[in-house]
């Protein structure tokens, strides 16, 4: 049975490493504190932007939700004092890290492709249930010695199955 906490990634593969380090445990714990502080390191500004999926296989769907990181790290504060704003069932850290993947990072030289994928979700303390199935492809680069976030193409559908023409 996958352990959810375990980094499935070796210290002796630094970069796949360090990259589920940045994109699993510090992104949850500091989406659940609601601190961006806590990722503000992880991104490079210049030139980051991020695409967003709108749970769409379509890319004529798709939309340049993010032109900068500034825009990104709105959205991001917005969605995370809303999380924090809810009650819950179960512990949302547990129920994340149950839904949350990362085992697929493409490496290549000072780049990397790191796929992300949710499939489950959370139970609210008003007996709701909120869903969290999609993927996200994140694009990283080694940058002043350390893995960091150039952008991403997310809210991806979780399968994405065949688009017909």
């Amino acid at each position: 049975m996958r352990d959810p906490f375990h980094n499935p990634f070796s210290p002796d593969d630094p970069a796949r490493h360090a990259i589920w380090e940045m994109l699993v445990p510090r992104d949850i714990d500091a989406f659940l504190a609601a601190d961006w502080t806590v990722v503000a390191g992880d991104f490079i500004e210049d030139g980051f932007y991020g695409i967003s999926g709108n749970h769409q296989a379509d890319p004529g769907q798709w939309t340049l939700a993010f032109p900068t990181l500034a825009a990104y790290r709105a959205e991001w504060l917005r969605q995370a004092e809303d999380f924090a704003a809810k009650r819950y069932a179960e512990d949302p850290r547990i129920a994340i890290f149950n839904t949350t993947t990362l085992e697929e990072i493409d490496v290549k030289g000072d780049a990397a492709l790191a796929r992300k994928r949710f499939k489950g979700g959370i139970r609210r303390a008003d007996g709701a249930f909120d869903s969290m199935e999609w993927q996200t492809l994140y694009s990283c680069r080694l940058h002043q010695g350390r893995w960091k976030l150039s952008g991403f193409t997310g809210y991806l559908p979780y399968s994405m199955g065949s688009i017909s023409t």
